[in-house]
Order: C-alpha cells, then structure tokens, then sequence
C-alpha cells in the first residue's frame, strides 16, 4: 500500500485538465504513441465535439520512482497511481465530489493566461472538504499571455501554501510533467487502510455493458477482494458472485484479486440497474464490514424538465434506456409523469441546462432513442390555505390560485469573477434578473468577484451565455443553492385555438410573464406550419389573456373564376368559404413540432 497513490485533476472550465492527464499517461507509457490522441480519456463522442470532460474517468498508471528520501514516499522502486481525471463545468460538479471520495490527493490546476476562476475556488473548497492533499500547478506556462507572477500570487492567496510548493507545467508541451510525478508520490500520502479487515469498497461509478452486464467501479478502503468471492451492497442486501475483477487501464484489466487501497471493477452479472447505488458499500458476505463508508450526499437536482418518447408505444423502451443511463450517470434523476399532450412519458431531474441537452443527445445516440423535452423549470414550494406543503416540481402540479397561501421559490449564491471594467455590464444583466448584489471584493487591482443572490429561475435559461457575451468571455460563474424565498409565482399556460398545450407552460414570476408570453407567441407564430384555418395563440394566466398572435388560413383564391359580374357574386363565395374555414377550425388539429418547445430556452431579450 506504501506504494500505491490515488489522486484527481480538479481545475476550472478550458484549463487544460484533459491534456495534462494525456501527458500524464504519455510520460509513464501507460498508453503506447499507436494509441495516443488527444482528450483520450474522453471516450464519448459529445465528450470530443464540444471540448468538455462529461464523466470521471479512472486508469492506473505506473512510474518508477527514485527519490530524495522525501518523508511521505516509501522506498524507490514502482509506485501504482490511479488518476481520476474530472470535469470542469459546473452542472458535472457531481461528478467531481465522487472522484473526490475515492482520492487522497488533488492536482488543483490553474490556466496561466486566465488565473484562479471561479469552479477552480469552487472544487478547491470540495476537494479541502474532503480532507484532501492539495498540490497546485499553474499550467500553459508555454503560452504568450502566460501571467506567471501574477497567477502564484492568486494561488498563495487562495491556498495559503509557500511559493515553491507551486509547480509549473504545460500539458501541451510537456514542461514540468516529471515534477508532477514526484510531487505526487513525495506529497500526497498513501491510502490507510487494514488489508485483513473484512472488505469495505466505496462504489463511485457503474456503467452497463450489453453482454457482461452492470460493471461496477470501486475504491477500497479495507480488505481486499479476489475473484470467485461472494459479494452483498450494503444498501439492496443482494448477494452476488465475483465473476470477475481487476484494474482500470485505458480499458479494464482482469486481476485475481484487487488489494487494499487500490481503484478496480467488478463483474457478478447483474442485469437490473436499480439494484447498483453510486455512494453504496459493498462487502463479502462470508466476513461483512459492519459499518457502511460515508459516500456522497444525495444529489439535489437544480432544473426539471419532462422527456417523452415521439412514439407513445416506446415508453418501456425509454425506461429501460433511461435505467442504464442513469447507471452511468447518478446525477439524473427521473419519475414517472403523464402529460395531455405527450402521453406517458418521464419527470427529469438534471443539475443545470447543459447536463439535460447533454442526457437528451446521448438517449438519441447512445440508445437511438428520439426524445421531446419540455420546457424546463426549477422545483418550487407551495403551501396551501389549509396548510399543506405541496413540492411542485412541473406546472400541472401547482395547486389552484385560490387555494394557494404561498408560493417559495429557490434562491443561490452566484459567485462571478470578472476583470474590473465588465462590472457596469453584469451589474445590469444581474439585477434585471431580480438579483441583489451581497459582495465586491478585488482579487487584484484588475480582477473583481461579485456576489450576488439571486432567483435559480432567472439562470436556467440563458443567464450563462448574457453573461459571456456582455464580458467576451471574460468572466467565469459558479453557483450553489442557499434555500427558498418568498415570490409571486404565477402559471402561464399556451392555448393554441382555446386548446392548452400543457407541455408549454410555465411557471414564472408575475413581473415576466407578460413579456415572456409576448415573446413565446411570437416565436410559435413562427415555427407553427399555417393550416386551412386561422390558429389563435394566446397565452394566459388563469382566464385572463396576456399575449395574442394569429396565424392567417391558406385560402385559395374562390373568386378566380368571377370575370366581372355583379359584387354579390364573389360576396356570396367568400362567405361560403369562411363557412368552411369555421366549421374546418372546430374539427382541426394544430402539431407542435420539437423546435417550439426548444425554442422556450432560446427566446432572446
């Protein structure tokens, strides 16, 4: 175990986590040059287009290590490390805190050209939670705009360590990677742990495999497991065999046993996803640990929307999809919902909007499954004159206005850090999203944080692309809920021809509605296919109409065939089409395509 180092790579958005741990893997030639390409941790597709890290991602890596006699290292010879590389954006923060529970030490990087950003402090204060060695590296030492100086102050600061305890690296190039080896094995310590105690595995990630069956990940902490043995979870009581175990390489790597401290994977067959819990414990059954690990919180989820299959006979289809999914990714989190518009379909959970457009494209890829998403909402409390506290969690759960007592809407702490002359740009963008600002403090002489408190309902739809585009980018965010308030909550439904299309309500402040509804009816105008008939929209709170469009009939030309003739004649037609038209608008049916309910997020100010 002395020779054994598990740590992660925590940095903000773009600071080059994924190209630091690709040299990584280079330099110790876990991963031959045949092989090597860029982001190769990143093994989805989405992962590759956008640039992002979407899941953690475990692989072992082997150094030889010749010390200096450091106090923390065990003598020289082969140290075994597991690296944990995570994302950066803070709707995947989940999946940094459980990368977090299975390490003892973080990389904590920070971009030389743009300095400590806001999910740098964020993880900073997850990983020191944690009980985690921190070493700090500045990295992209190598480009132009590199503020060297600058940027180690930050980390004093922030971090309070000394100044050579900094390192410098450059992902791209390869500075400094050797220095990061031994940093790692002289400074973050060996995990502790009793290999003769009975067996205590901490499970920090799982994903389903068509032919092997659920594949789960584990660090242990006491014990050790060997293949063949008879292993329970702590939280389902289910008992299982070890098929097969082993180590996480670039793929996984069968062992006849996985020692203590170590990251490794089981197989025992399972089929069900519901009978895997990340967070859970897994022990033998011939000698159980008595006590469970603590693992990570619940997630909370932040956004809800609801997702629906296009085709109502591929419900059970988009469940099972929705199980496996959730398998590798625990922070989804979904109930069963039926809508009039929809039919059956499911209640999401997601922690931001980009975590739900990232689950709504892999359902279509990964599972081939083709999805309609409503308009997404946060969770509200309601309580009722009769004093009953009533979740609401979508529209058609809000009880009626008059017997509503109140109406509580979360609030969160936005943490924003911007250079000095975008203050005046997001000061407006904030405060015309009901924000109050609580705190301004310089980091440097041109570098602000901003605190703000403010609605989660105003950041869920666009908030984060104003807030780039009114700073060319230039300030970074970052959030956590800190409780509901009091608001003046009201319903707006869509009704197309006096119809409600409930999949386009909304729940949204009084002082917006108007506005908001305005703008939806002006957005549906245009994606709505003209018919034969006249389509009213409309939208309304309650009965009373608060925004109207209308799209005209496509009418053929009756009177085409009037060459003159006496006025009476084309009058006659006409009314006789306006009779049809009338009786066709009674017996017609509208469809709303997929766009109109995308178009919701996309409505511009």
């Amino acid at each position: 175990m002395k020779h054994i180092r598990n740590f992660c790579i925590i940095a903000h958005i773009d600071h080059g986590k994924s190209t630091l741990a690709d040299r990584l893997l280079q330099t110790t030639h876990t991963i031959s040059d045949r092989d090597m390409q860029a982001q190769v941790l990143d093994d989805m597709d989405l992962e590759r287009e956008k640039g992002i890290t979407i899941k953690s991602h475990a692989i072992q890596i082997n150094f030889p290590y010749k010390g200096n006699g450091a106090p923390n290292a065990a003598p020289d010879g082969d140290y075994v490390m597991n690296l944990i590389d995570t994302p950066g954006h803070v709707d995947f923060s989940y999946e940094v805190s459980r990368a977090l529970a299975a390490c003892e030490g973080a990389l904590l990087l920070v971009d030389a050209t743009q300095g400590i950003q806001a999910q740098t402090i964020s993880n900073l204060y997850l990983a020191i939670g944690n009980d985690l060695e921190i070493i700090p590296v500045i990295n992209k030492i190598d480009m132009d705009g590199a503020m060297i100086p600058e940027v180690t102050d930050q980390i004093i600061d922030l971090v309070g360590c000394k100044q050579e305890d900094i390192l410098l690296a450059s992902g791209k190039t390869g500075i400094g990677i050797e220095a990061i080896l031994q940093a790692i094995i002289e400074r973050i310590p060996a995990p502790k742990g009793d290999p003769n105690s009975p067996l205590q595995a901490l499970i920090f990630d799982s994903v389903f495999n068509s032919f092997r069956g659920i594949i789960v990940y584990y660090r242990i902490f006491n014990g050790k497991l060997k293949k063949g043995d008879k292993v329970k979870f702590f939280s389902t009581d289910k008992e299982y065999e070890a098929d097969e175990v082993g180590i996480l390489k670039l793929g996984i790597e069968k062992k006849e046993e996985v020692n203590c401290g170590d990251v490794g994977y089981i197989i025992t067959g399972i089929k069900n996803a519901k009978e895997v819990k990340v967070g859970d414990t897994l022990t033998t059954v011939v000698n159980p640990t008595q006590s469970r690990i603590d693992g990570f919180e619940d997630v909370k989820p932040m956004v809800f929307a609801g997702i629906f299959p296009v085709d109502t006979d591929k419900f059970e289809e988009l469940r099972d999809c929705m199980e496996k999914l959730q398998l590798n990714d625990a922070s989804l989190t979904f109930e069963l919902e039926t809508s009039q518009a929809l039919g059956f379909g499911f209640r999401c959970g997601f922690l931001g909007l980009l975590h739900m457009e990232i689950i709504q494209e892999r359902l279509e890829r990964e599972f081939n499954q083709t999805v309609i998403t409503t308009v997404p909402n946060v969770s509200f409390i309601a309580y009722t004159t009769k004093g009953e506290k009533i979740d609401v969690h979508n529209p058609a759960t809000l009880p009626d206005p008059s017997r509503t007592e109140r109406i509580e809407e979360p609030y969160i702490k936005a943490q924003i850090i911007t250079q000095a002359e975008y203050i005046g740009n997001i000061m407006t963008l904030c405060i015309s999203k009901r924000g109050m600002l609580i705190h301004q403090a310089y980091l440097t002489p041109t570098r602000v944080e901003l605190t703000f408190e403010m609605p989660l309902t105003e950041i869920v739809f666009d908030f984060y692309d104003k807030l780039k585009s009114q700073t060319r980018g230039y300030a970074s965010f970052d959030y956590h809920p800190i409780g509901f308030r009091l608001s003046d909550i009201v319903r707006m439904d869509i009704l197309l021809n006096g119809e409600k299309v409930d999949a386009l309500s909304a729940l949204i402040h009084r002082s917006r509605a108007q506005e908001f509804g305005r703008k939806l009816c002006e957005k549906l105008k245009e994606l709505l296919t003209r018919q034969q008939f006249q389509i009213a929209i409309q939208a309304a709170i309650g009965a009373k109409v608060i925004a109207r469009e209308n799209i005209s009939a496509m009418r053929k030309d009756v009177t085409a065939k009037c060459y003159g003739g006496d006025i009476s004649r084309k009058r006659k037609l006409l009314e006789k089409q306006k009779e049809g038209k009338k009786r066709m608008r009674q017996i017609g049916n509208v469809e709303v395509p997929q766009e109109a309910f995308l178009a919701v997020l996309k409505l511009d100010d």
